[in-house]
């Protein structure tokens, strides 16, 4: 076989690739995957756009129309303020925030113990925790709505209508855990015994060592955990009954039965663009941890 039959990236041979038909061939369907790509990706977002911008009975009587005929771009300053999308949008990044710094913080520091620390019953714990997996949120629904009535050994406190009564239980997520875990036992044991026999403690190790080397990890968490909080419509809705403090994704399809149909299409817009800016900001970090991490999906 000659060598430049051998493929080089792929199943078509070098011996192809300088064909005129397989290279065009491949150009196209370049082109096609890309452009499907961007339709898949931006199409709803400009979408929406579009529906922020239409009038009401333009949008209905023309849902598929790829540009309104008469912009009006009043239409997002109106829903900031008569939806008040604009408190709820408060509402949702100090939720998002502290469910985040809750999530980063228990899965590092439970990883931490399990793999590098190992405590005796090190492994029971770990696979208790990774029981909870096969619960379905729902499953554990009262239970943690019991638990922020009459939270444990405080004597009857209540932090229901509270940002505590969302950032607690996101903490319990045994996905980050063991996403967490799994970067950990890849790094060589002899790292932490070297930093012993220099007299760095476990709180040092961690610290200096543990964390500046997990930023690929920490920030598919983070990426994972703001998408899940932003997101979230059952558990805020439950535990913040006071409609001045609920998110954004509890808020608009209470709104929806009062609001014209152009404006909560807007209040929709102005929702999907943070957790789009901070993809595109972070992007690098992310990319490089999901590839650093293998995780997939």
């Amino acid at each position: 076989m000659n060598e430049s039959d051998i493929p080089a990236h792929g199943l078509v041979s070098n011996a192809d690739r300088r064909r005129t038909v397989v290279r065009r061939t491949l150009s196209s369907l370049q082109l096609m995957i890309m452009i499907a790509v961007l339709v898949v990706g931006l199409g709803p977002i400009l979408w929406t756009l579009k529906g922020a911008i239409s009038p009401t009975d333009e949008l209905l009587a023309e849902p598929l129309r790829p540009w309104p005929a008469s912009p009006q771009w009043g239409i997002m300053a109106d829903a900031w303020q008569e939806l008040r999308v604009g408190q709820y949008l408060l509402n949702t990044l100090v939720l998002v925030g502290g469910s985040w710094f809750v999530q980063i913080v228990v899965a590092a520091t439970g990883a931490y113990a399990l793999s590098v620390l190992r405590p005796r019953f090190g492994k029971v714990i770990y696979g208790a925790v990774l029981a909870t997996l096969f619960l379905p949120s729902s499953v554990t629904l009262v239970a943690q709505y019991m638990i922020i009535l009459d939270l444990p050994l405080t004597g009857g406190l209540s932090i229901a209508n509270t940002p505590w009564a969302v950032w607690l239980p996101a903490g319990a997520h045994a996905f980050n855990v063991l996403i967490m875990k799994r970067f950990f036992d890849g790094i060589p044991r002899e790292l932490f015994e070297a930093a012993q026999v220099d007299g760095a403690g476990p709180w040092r190790m961690f610290w200096a060592i543990l964390l500046p080397m997990s930023k690929p990890v920490i920030a598919v968490l983070s990426l994972l955990a703001v998408m899940a909080a932003w997101k979230d419509f059952l558990w805020p809705m439950v535990a913040i009954s006071d409609t001045e403090a609920q998110p954004l994704a509890v808020a608009l399809p209470r709104l929806a039965l009062q609001a014209e149909q152009n404006m909560l299409v807007a209040g929709l817009f102005i929702a999907l663009v943070p957790p789009v800016l901070i993809f595109i900001v972070f992007q690098r970090y992310i990319v490089r941890g999901v590839a650093f991490t293998g995780l997939k999906g």
